[in-house]
């Protein structure tokens, strides 16, 4: 398989939030990378709708979710399976573990079809992830808005993130312990996206 990517050095910008560390990349990856990056994972990943449970009733999540990597993952009541990695998500893990110096064994990805797509608030703090762990989100597609608020600290102001096509931001620190995250719904009209949040188990 031929090498997807490109090897320009990424801009990154460090945001200042208390009880947290998180870098942006804007342009990790090329728009010709992502356009590329995107109809391959559409096309060669194993999506599932998994059942929730919430306020004591069942629904389908509204987005389609995979689990690649080395071991499984439980969150909100979800036992997941890992799949073996594809050629694809490896050669994403490489560059993303190469400019962050970090190491993943696990990705978990979700495919926004439309804007009725959306993943509420929450925080990733499970203890499989362990202390403070660093997770690392790569998007492409449909630029969606991230959104993050300190579960402590309620007059510091929600903040909003454009997670843009190529774009990869990292989440570190003490960040999954203070602050809690979603990419909410809308009613425009929007193009599918592809999330990948790579992370360690323990």
């Amino acid at each position: 398989m031929q090498n997807l990517f490109s090897n320009q050095e990424p801009q990154k910008r460090e945001l200042k939030l208390p009880d947290a560390e998180v870098v942006f990349y804007e342009s990790f990856f090329s728009e010709i990378e992502s356009k590329k990056i995107f109809k391959a994972l559409k096309e060669n990943i194993d999506w599932q709708q998994n059942e929730i449970k919430l306020f004591g009733k069942i629904h389908l999540e509204p987005r389609l979710t995979a689990w690649y990597g080395t071991k499984a993952y439980a969150y909100s009541g979800i036992e997941m399976q890992p799949k073996d990695f594809t050629k694809e998500i490896l050669q994403i893990k490489n560059r993303v573990e190469e400019a962050t110096n970090l190491c993943f064994n696990s990705c978990l990805l979700n495919y926004y079809r439309d804007g009725k797509d959306s993943m509420g608030w929450h925080q990733d703090n499970e203890k499989e992830l362990g202390k403070n762990p660093a997770i690392a989100s790569v998007s492409f597609g449909q630029e969606r808005p991230f959104q993050m608020k300190h579960i402590e600290n309620r007059p510091l102001k929600k903040v909003d993130i454009l997670l843009s096509n190529g774009s990869l931001l990292l989440m570190k620190g003490a960040m999954q312990h203070f602050w809690q995250h979603k990419i909410p719904k809308t009613t425009r009209i929007i193009d599918e996206r592809i999330n990948l949040t790579f992370r360690k188990i323990l």
